[in-house]
């Protein structure tokens, strides 16, 4: 951390200690138990955003910094399931939405979710008022802000089969947009939603269908997870599915199933899983990644890329 960016932090701490946000403030806060690998280092500063009035204001605060400092790093810590943060931790202002962030609420074929809202409520909501297409969300443990940032999906289904626009504050711009969803130019687990960026909320248009169908379609898909993904410390795909091939099987058959080092192991249910002992070690999570894409490239010749969002470690650390 460069000593601008320690006094931009060190700025911004006393500017959001005297504000309306000063009680939800938190130094050195431990991002562990926000991941669901449930490793990694604390934030330097933490805070909670209760619903959009307090999340524009802190975009006030950051921006106007912003103008005679460095912008100060920013992290949206949703369920933490696509997340791996660093040992060290994070050397910058970590945002949680609070519990008015997380509503949602259905009209006829529009739903309109708070950043926060939960994938499988969400999912599990739209089938009991008769809609469908979005079943595929309650295989996902995530939140619908971090599935616009990522394009998130599964079983043959993503976020931009559904999205209508998203409600975007930039915390370094300091100003809130609604964007379509082919502003956000939604790709293979991409957009171009930054990290300073906060996805306030959305709108998804769905349809009509037979709730029957769609309550049989949760459970299966419920049951192939269970039955084919492993539960406990983990983030779920390591990496994104190069194109004609599946980043599992190109795992397994380089031999990396069950490969481990220290305390993180490739998971034998399902090759691109890694699984975190308790108290295990961010370290040894992003070794072994760094061990995975070696032994594919070696065996396959295909560089696989990260879909783990990586936190707070060096470019020489990086997988």
């Amino acid at each position: 951390m460069t000593a601008a960016v320690r006094h931009a932090l060190a700025d911004l701490e006393r500017r959001l200690a005297s504000s309306g946000l000063g009680p939800s403030l938190q130094k050195d806060y431990g991002l562990a138990s926000h991941t669901t690998y449930r490793v990694g280092g604390p934030a330097r500063l933490f805070v909670t955003v209760n619903d959009l009035a307090e999340l524009e204001a802190l975009a006030a605060i950051v921006s106007d910094l912003a103008t005679s400092a460095p912008p100060v790093p920013v992290l949206v810590v949703g369920r933490g399931s696509n997340l791996l943060v660093s040992d060290r931790g994070f050397d910058g202002l970590a945002i949680a939405l609070g519990s008015r962030l997380t509503r949602f609420e259905i009209d006829g074929p529009v739903v309109s979710a708070s950043g926060g809202a939960l994938l499988p409520v969400v999912a599990r909501a739209s089938v009991e008022a008769g809609l469908t297409g979005f079943e595929w969300a309650v295989g996902v443990p995530g939140t619908v802000g971090g599935a616009v940032r990522m394009n998130a999906g599964g079983h043959g289904a993503d976020m931009s089969e559904s999205l209508v626009d998203a409600v975007v504050v930039d915390l370094h711009r300091g100003d809130t947009t609604v964007r379509t969803d082919a502003d956000l130019r939604l790709g293979y687990r991409t957009s171009i939603i930054a990290a300073h960026q906060v996805v306030a909320s959305v709108r998804l248009k769905l349809r009509f269908g037979d709730q029957e169908d769609s309550r049989a379609e949760l459970t299966e898909i419920v049951h192939w997870r269970r039955t084919n993904q492993p539960g406990g410390r983990n983030a779920g795909s390591v990496f994104t599915n190069p194109e004609h091939a599946a980043a599992g099987e190109l795992i397994e058959s380089a031999g990396a199933k069950g490969l481990r080092i220290g305390t993180a192991e490739v998971s034998a249910k399902h090759a691109n899983f890694i699984q975190s002992d308790e108290g295990g070690h961010a370290s040894d999570i992003v070794e072994l990644m760094r061990e995975v894409r070696r032994r594919v490239r070696d065996a396959h010749g295909i560089d696989l890329s990260a879909e783990t969002h990586l936190v707070g470690f060096e470019p020489g650390e990086m997988p």
